[in-house]
């Protein structure tokens, strides 16, 4: 097993420059192991320092150091977490990652479930492979805010939805967090005749308990590819259904809103698009803390777009098109309109693209694959420049999911590619003319942002 802790670089603004070396392995500070980089950022915080190194020989040595209080040290390792991701154990009913055809990259079927990339990258965990320590570790280091897949708080039927026998002691977990002080985020993958109607309402009522603890809850509908071969049978959502399950969650998120000022339960975006509902206002969703679970996010996408379309004073009027998926293109195509009435030399059009990889009943844009994309808009009047959502790249690699790189499909559509951010801001200058630079983002846990939305 190879060593943890391995420096790979250090910055040069770090107080450890010069004093150590890549090949070096992080042991302790100030007296205190550290095993990952939770421990490193907590116990690295601190003014005055003691930090114990085993050196590339096999040397120890102990530095002191001073620096400013609540500095990185400037350390990077050769893993983000400085050890393995937890892999989770569960098999969820409604897992979308088993839902994968065979064939794909490795990565791809990872289902992380580690606490500490919830705390740093915002995935959600299900408490179901804390140990005693680990558990413990949060408390005394006050991790928070931890997020989480709840899915339902009834013991049993939260057993038989994980397929874990640890899955029942949620409850119990999360009191011991509240009572810690700890925030908790969570998420509720609603699933047609299980866990919805009578368990959702006792799910919220339990979550409400935990309030101001629990901060926010996301109510979302089950994805459902067609690679579902010796997979359990599970409904999708009807309008109907949609439809109802939106007016539970708001009738009871009206009383919360009306006894702690705050809805605290919020269906996602998504929810409302299956019913064939108008989304909620922007102020709807206050704070906007369950973005990652797609709730607010077009709304909030709408009025960034909005403000940066006021202060823009005018486009570059080169042709241009925009591919999404078919949830999203009407709200695209009505941004493009918004534009179109300020500047008349705009020259915009946007494709749905249709899901056949995973199938018509996936619309979300950011699981459309390259071989989909590219069969789709091959031959169309693509203008000179188009943009896609980031979330269809894996952004180390810039591939999709299927491994077509961002350089194989411009060759193929025969056109200038650019992956634009959730952020309605970047969006609208892309339209106007001003396009955003590609970055890399350094984080090496793989396809973290797939499996974060797929949890």
């Amino acid at each position: 097993m190879a060593a943890k802790n391995v420096i790979k670089t250090i910055e040069k603004v770090s107080p450890l420059y010069g004093k150590v070396k890549a090949g070096d392995q992080l042991i302790s500070i100030n007296g205190n192991i550290v095993k990952d980089v939770l421990d490193y950022k907590f116990y690295g915080y601190d003014r005055k320092l003691k930090i114990e190194i085993l050196t590339a020989e096999g040397k120890s040595k102990t530095i002191r150091v001073r620096k400013i209080e609540g500095m990185d040290l400037g350390l990077e390792f050769e893993t983000y977490l400085m050890d393995a991701p937890r892999s989770c154990a569960n098999r969820c009913v409604f897992c979308f990652i088993d839902q994968n055809p065979a064939g794909m990259r490795k990565s791809i079927y990872f289902k992380d479930d580690d606490a500490r990339l919830s705390f740093l990258m915002g995935c959600y965990i299900t408490l179901t492979n804390l140990s005693k320590r680990e558990i413990q570790r949060i408390i005394d280091l006050h991790i928070s805010p931890v997020n989480i897949s709840v899915h339902t708080t009834d013991p049993v039927l939260r057993e038989e939805m994980l397929c874990s026998k640890r899955a029942g002691e949620v409850m119990e977990l999360m009191t011991r967090f509240a009572e810690a002080g700890i925030t908790m985020n969570c998420q509720i993958v609603c699933c047609p005749g299980i866990n919805d109607g009578e368990a959702l309402l006792r799910s919220m009522v339990d979550l409400r308990s935990l309030y101001p603890a629990v901060n926010s809850v996301s109510i979302v509908p089950l994805g459902l590819t067609k690679h579902r071969e010796g997979l359990r049978d599970l409904e999708a959502f009807t309008p109907e259904h949609a439809g109802e399950t939106i007016d539970m969650v708001e009738e009871f998120a009206q009383k919360c809103l009306e006894e702690t000022g705050t809805r605290l339960f919020f269906c996602s975006d998504e929810m409302y698009l299956k019913a064939g509902r108008a989304l909620p206002e922007d102020d709807f969703y206050e704070e906007h803390t369950q973005l990652d679970n797609g709730v607010g996010m077009i709304r909030l996408l709408e009025k960034e777009f909005e403000m940066a379309l006021d202060c823009s004073e005018s486009a570059d009027g080169v042709s241009f098109s925009m591919a999404t998926a078919a949830d999203f293109a009407p709200f695209l195509e009505n941004l493009l309109c918004t534009a179109e009435k300020k500047y008349d030399n705009i020259k915009g059009k946007v494709y749905s693209i249709r899901n056949d990889f995973y199938g018509e009943s996936v619309t979300v844009a950011g699981l459309i694959t390259g071989r989909d994309l590219i069969s789709q808009l091959k031959g169309k009047q693509l203008g000179q420049r188009l943009l896609i959502s980031a979330n269809m790249l894996r952004q180390e690699e810039m591939d999709f999911l299927d491994d077509i790189t961002l350089e194989e499909a411009e060759k193929e559509l025969g056109v200038k590619i650019y992956p634009i951010s959730q952020d309605g801001g970047e969006l609208c200058d892309a339209m106007l003319g001003i396009m955003p630079q590609v970055q890399k983002p350094k984080a090496d846990a793989e396809d973290t942002e797939y499996n974060k939305y797929n949890q």
